[in-house]
């Protein structure tokens, strides 16, 4: 019987330090393939297998970071469309690296949208307006000012180290990333790491997706490095309306919160931070005003150049 990955291990290595050069044993995060396929009923009750996506990840919460990503990605909306997410067998030595999600049957699902929604992701480095538009195609709305909570500078101050108390394996090996949801009243929810922080997010929302507590518009999403456009469209479709990251977010993350009502906080950490987008959701800030449209020859809102 092949046993679960573990999501450390101990490897030799030669430290130098200062007046010191020795061998020792040192511990590493592990970064194993995983490969996530779709599985649904056919015709006359034969099973279609369609691989999707092999992502390199930190074993453990294998089943939630294959419901995250295709809940992320579009596969699956609602959790009723879910049947059940189980190892693959029969392919012993990878066992543990092949999960099978199997849709429900009255699961709207088009084979062709593999190729399309890959593409998509796949080009969203061509042009940023392409990009936005991609999330546009996905079904993503923009977010109403109103939805979601407004969370207080000083609780916001105090995150980075609430999240780093509950990061077991950055505390044994230094080196993972980490992505939790937080409630408006500071308290975390839900914390995953892995070696990718795009998985680590992945991992949280499909926690809360077989929770069957999505959208999760009161919550935060805090992840502990810099805010991509990915993530930000991850925490989007799972009706997250915050994002703050202890690190920097890229142009198109800041462009992605601002053009879907999303609020964009980054390099949050116990000296303050910086409000990128959404700053009605950060107490003291203010909503923002509705736009009128531009006169012929003008700019919104009145007065002229």
């Amino acid at each position: 019987m092949i046993l679960p990955r573990r999501e450390t291990s101990d490897v030799e290595v030669r430290r130098v330090r200062a007046g010191e050069d020795r061998e020792v044993r040192d511990r590493v995060a592990v970064e194993e393939p995983l490969e996530i396929r779709i599985e649904r009923s056919g015709a006359g009750g034969a099973r279609a297998v369609h691989p999707v996506s092999v992502t390199m990840r930190t074993p453990g919460d294998d089943f939630e970071l294959a419901a995250g990503f295709l809940h992320g990605e579009g596969f699956l909306a609602e959790r009723r469309d879910l049947r059940r997410i189980r190892y693959c067998t029969g392919d012993e030595p990878q066992e543990y690296n092949l999960v099978s999600v199997e849709l429900a049957p009255w699961s709207h699902f088009d084979p062709a949208l593999l190729n399309r929604n890959f593409y998509m992701t796949s080009s969203c480095g061509v042009c940023g307006k392409a990009s936005l538009e991609a999330v546009e195609v996905r079904g993503c709305a923009p977010l109403a000012p109103e939805i979601g909570s407004a969370f207080d500078p000083e609780l916001l101050r105090t995150l980075p180290d609430a999240l780093r108390a509950q990061q077991g394996v950055f505390r044994r090996t230094g080196g993972i990333h980490a992505a939790a949801l937080v409630r408006p009243d500071g308290s975390i929810s839900v914390v995953r790491e892995d070696v990718g922080r795009h998985n680590a997010v992945d991992k949280v929302v499909g926690h809360a997706f077989l929770a069957g507590t999505l959208p999760a518009s009161d919550g935060l999403l805090l992840v502990s490095g810099r805010a991509s456009f990915e993530i930000l469209q991850k925490a989007l479709a799972a009706g997250i309306p915050f994002v703050a990251a202890v690190g920097a977010p890229s142009s198109l993350a800041v462009d992605l919160a601002r053009q879907f009502g999303m609020t964009l906080v980054g390099f949050l950490g116990s000296h303050g931070f910086n409000v990128y987008a959404g700053g009605h959701r950060v107490s003291g800030g203010t909503a923002p005003a509705l736009e009128t449209p531009a006169e012929p020859g003008g700019v919104a809102g009145g007065g002229g150049p």
